[in-house]
């Protein structure tokens, strides 16, 4: 795997996220309360709200429009709602968060 560097892991607050522009889009980089990091298109699949905007609790968030419950390790809806968000391979190394490049590009097209 080839890993881009996307910051320091304190550059986003526990339970908080930031957005990383990329050639194929926004993705939203989150980090949890337990300092995992977890890092999903930056759109929910209801009606498009940023993600990144919204409540980060135990390993989900829920978009800041409708409520919409996003798992972070599977981008998949929770409760009743239906959809799937494209999730992406996100490790921290040294401090530093590490974004998998082969995994972003591909998620651009599947």
């Amino acid at each position: 795997m080839n890993w881009l560097d996307v910051g320091p892991l304190d550059s986003i607050p526990r339970r908080g996220a930031r957005v990383v522009k990329t050639l194929h889009g926004c993705v939203a980089v989150f980090r949890t309360q337990d300092d995992q990091v977890f890092a999903l298109d930056d759109r929910c699949p209801h009606k498009g709200g940023p993600l990144s905007e919204g409540i980060v609790h135990g390993h989900a968030v829920t978009c800041p429009l409708h409520g919409m419950v996003i798992g972070l390790t599977d981008g998949l809806a929770k409760g009743t709602d239906m959809g799937k968000v494209v999730t992406y391979a996100a490790r921290v190394e040294g401090g530093r968060i590490l974004l998998d490049v082969a995994r972003l590009i591909q998620g651009a097209v599947a």
